[in-house]
């Protein structure tokens, strides 16, 4: 009956049985040479719609069956998955059970079960399964010797198991695992680790525990009686141990933080982790110092509806080295406030003027001496003509001061309120104003501010003090052009009137000023087909001119709050103002000419070669300048700009500012980074300012010797290892002594990667602080020590994470 279809019916049940034949079908004599080379292959697929009786089914128990589909012709509304089974010899008892020995294979859904034995239970959906067992579910693989398991429910117990989780790239054993379901299992004598198996070997780190819960919907497991042990040594232990499976956040201890540092000493702090809501989290670390004591790092972050942000308080309540108490806040807060006005608030303070020597990690401020206290609130509002920004804003600074090298105080504005207003003409005002025959589109814009500017109380005697200014920034355009060309004249206006506080030379206290400024920027884009080193290339021509005409207006007296000069470069000789802020403008006639010439690949169409120069010709002397003296030398420094990238393993930039009267170069910058392959680069710098300081820069990561590692997956069976080094190194040749630097080395087991280096920082003329790093990586779980992957990463130009492709959940931090 190799192609029958019996339909047997009992109370509750209705079952499809079929035996597909062989292809094509064998005759069935024990002479048959096909049959004594291949071995007897029977399908059996299995298709319920009801559920029968404990009693009707000859067990204690009832248990729902699966509905399915049936091999070869499907059956009508299934509506779960068939279960399959094949093997070498397989017997079969119609709605009972279903025996398979030899090379057996048990199929339903996403499950795939192999076993040299196995009995199936129709009735109570029991599978038992001896031998080489192997079941691959969802990508997560489990091998023993002995499996039960509840089939559709995916609930059972597996004896002396080794198991991978394909989520987490996770691996380990254990005496007994306990299937709860699909995401939820438990291990007795269990072992986690993300090291690949090696036959009669300890990997090279794992969690041990008594009792060991995975639970893979939560990425979360939790061991109790757990013991970290690495290359076969403890080296942490705990009651109950939680660790994420993936970078999901959860409550509890995280790895410690290890640094060590000349001016601190060695630093230990073990930070816990509070996930208190969805929404909110902080982390409490509190931490000793050999050489100051005892002290506590906290941080708060929160993201409601209509705000977010971040709190940080970090305490040193006696530095035995300071001799006082230190401390450090910092607030980073956003939201809406009142309808549609945004608010913003970022705030950092310190103790002392020497905190950001002695503990330079915890200050974020990119100027480490300057530090900011920024509270804005502004509305936005478009409308059909325009947009209206109404805004306020309080800033206040603390700055650090030195006894070697104090600098001067930035004013402090608080507070200053403003609305600007942008806008374009209607279509009727446009219809009237056709220069050149062409349509212009009018642009218009308006700014009104007033600013009360103080000093803070720390800033040295002597200087300019404060006062209040009203300012009124405006201007109107009329940008012409098309697909290849612009011309836009522009007109513009900086009013400014002040009343200080105390009298300038002149004994005048209120004075007031009104600059124009009218400007042409004009330029094309000329493109053409070519070829360069024998590939096809787009390349652009593209000059550029802008005309400025700003009256000489004398701001000897004036005062100056917040105006600084822009820095000379490509950007900036194509502005109308030399001086950023209100308080300079730059009287200027004159004409910037320059061209930029790339050429981009047809291919891809990535920019591979640029290629620029501008310069700037003076038609009258120019009074007020970024230096001090008149500028009577017509023609600028000259400006040239290139950047190639004409292999893929090859790039270099570099910029050069030409003093055409003494024939030397005035600052120039130059730079290669040269990337044969992954985890292969090395970047050189050149920096010149002429009598200021020249500086020689060379950053890497580079592979010394070893075996490289490769992504790991349920059959890798070695960790392999390589030896790489990374860093970063400045060089001052005009003080011709180490500038800030750090250099380390990375060792990459594959299921652990330990780097260690030293970290350079000049604090002074003569002082600079030298830390230690030293982190442990346990790829999959954790990282350990001082965070010398980030120092590398914000140091090494092109740096690349070692387990970046197998690491996905190794950082144990919210």
């Amino acid at each position: 009956m190799d192609n029958e279809i019996l339909r047997t019916a009992g109370p509750g049940i209705l079952t499809d049985f079929e035996l597909l034949p062989l292809s094509p079908p064998v005759p069935r004599s024990p002479t048959s040479p096909i049959q004594a080379q291949l071995s007897t292959l029977v399908a059996l697929a299995l298709c319920a719609w009801g559920q029968a009786s404990a009693q009707q089914a000859g067990t204690e128990e009832a248990l729902p069956l699966r509905g399915s589909r049936v091999l070869g012709p499907a059956s009508k509304g299934a509506t779960k998955p068939a279960l399959v089974i094949s093997a070498d010899k397989v017997s079969a008892q119609m709605d009972q059970k279903a025996e398979g020995q030899g090379n057996v294979e048990l199929r339903y859904g996403e499950l795939v079960l192999n076993a040299d034995k196995l009995d199936y239970g129709v009735i109570d959906d029991l599978a038992k399964a001896e031998g080489q067992v192997r079941i691959n579910h969802n990508g997560n693989v489990f091998t023993g010797p002995l499996l039960q398991l509840y089939v559709s429910r995916f609930e059972g117990e597996f004896l002396t198991p080794r198991f991978f989780l394909a989520a987490t790239g996770g691996a380990g054993k254990a005496r007994v695992l306990k299937f709860q379901d699909s995401e939820h299992m438990s291990a007795s004598e269990g072992s986690y680790t993300s090291c690949p198996a090696e036959e009669n070997q300890e990997p090279a780190w794992q969690i041990t525990a008594r009792n060991l819960r995975l639970d893979l919907a939560a990425n979360e497991g939790q061991a109790d009686g757990a013991v970290l042990h690495f290359l076969g040594v403890p080296i942490l232990a705990a009651p109950s141990l939680s660790f994420p499976l993936s970078s999901a956040r959860k409550s509890g201890w995280l790895p410690p933080n290890i640094f060590l540092d000349n001016r601190s000493g060695f630093e230990f702090g073990v930070p816990y982790y509070w996930n208190i809501a969805p929404q909110r989290d902080a982390t409490v670390t509190p931490f000793v110092m050999t050489k100051r004591g005892v002290g506590l790092d906290s941080e708060f972050r929160y993201i409601e509806p209509n705000h977010a942000g971040r709190i940080n308080v970090d305490l040193l309540p006696s530095d035995r080295v300071f001799g006082s108490s230190r401390w450090s806040l910092k607030l980073n807060n956003d939201g809406h406030v009142f309808g549609d006005w945004r608010y913003r608030l970022k705030s950092e303070r310190v103790s002392d003027d020497d905190y950001w020597k002695d503990m330079s990690r915890r200050v974020e401020s990119q100027t480490p001496r300057l530090l900011s206290s920024d509270f804005t609130l502004n509305r936005q509002r478009e409308l059909s003509w325009g947009v209206i920004d109404t805004y306020a804003r309080m800033q206040r600074w603390q700055v650090l001061q030195g006894v070697d090298a104090p600098f001067d105080t930035p004013f402090q504005r608080s507070p200053q309120v403003g609305v600007r207003v942008t806008t374009a003409a209607d279509e009727a005002v446009l219809d009237s104003f056709r220069p050149w025959g062409r349509k212009a589109r009018l642009e218009g814009g308006l700014e009104l501010e007033y600013n009360r500017f103080d000093l803070p109380s720390s800033a040295l005697a002597g200087q300019q003090r404060g006062g209040q200014r009203v300012h009124a920034l405006g201007h109107v355009a009329a940008p012409l052009g098309g697909e290849a060309w612009w011309f836009i004249p522009r007109l513009s206006v900086n009013a400014a009137a002040y009343d200080l506080d105390r009298a300038q030379p002149d004994g005048s206290t209120r004075m007031h000023r009104v600059i124009p400024t009218l400007s042409i920027d004009h330029g094309w884009v000329f493109e053409r087909d070519t070829t360069l080193l024998g590939r096809d290339y787009r390349q652009s021509l593209e000059p550029r001119l802008l005309y400025v005409n700003t009256p000489y207006r004398n701001q000897l007296n004036l005062p100056n709050f917040d105006s600084a000069p822009k820095d000379f470069n490509f950007d900036s000789i194509y502005t109308d103002n030399q001086f950023s802020g209100v308080d300079r403008v730059s009287d200027l006639h004159a004409l910037s000419a320059g061209v930029t010439s790339r050429w981009i690949s047809a291919n891809s169409g990535e920019e591979i070669l640029r290629l620029g120069a501008v310069q700037r010709f003076l038609f009258r002397d120019q009074q007020i300048t970024t230096e001090g003296p008149p500028v009577t030398q017509r023609f600028s420094d000259l400006l040239l700009a290139a950047a190639a990238h004409l292999d893929e393993k090859w790039w270099a930039d570099g910029t050069l500012e030409f003093n055409p009267e003494t024939n030397r170069s005035v600052r120039s910058v130059l730079r290669a980074r040269y990337s044969p392959g992954p985890y292969k680069t090395i970047s050189v710098a050149y920096r010149l300012a002429r009598a200021q300081s020249e500086q020689v820069e060379v950053a890497w990561q580079w592979p010394l010797w070893g075996t490289p590692v490769t992504s790991r997956g349920a059959d890798s069976k070695a960790c392999g290892g390589a030896w790489y080094s990374a860093g970063r190194v400045q060089y001052s040749l005009r003080d011709r002594r180490l500038t800030d630097s750090v250099a380390g080395f990375e060792y990459d087991a594959g299921c652990w990667v330990l780097r260690w280096g030293v970290e350079r920082l000049s604090t002074g003329r003569a002082e600079t602080n030298t830390r230690l790093m030293l982190q442990l990586e346990l790829v999959g779980l954790s990282q350990l020590g001082s965070n010398a992957l980030k120092v590398l990463k914000d140091n090494v130009p092109g740096y690349r994470r070692l387990s970046s492709d197998r690491s996905p959940s190794s950082d144990f931090q919210p």
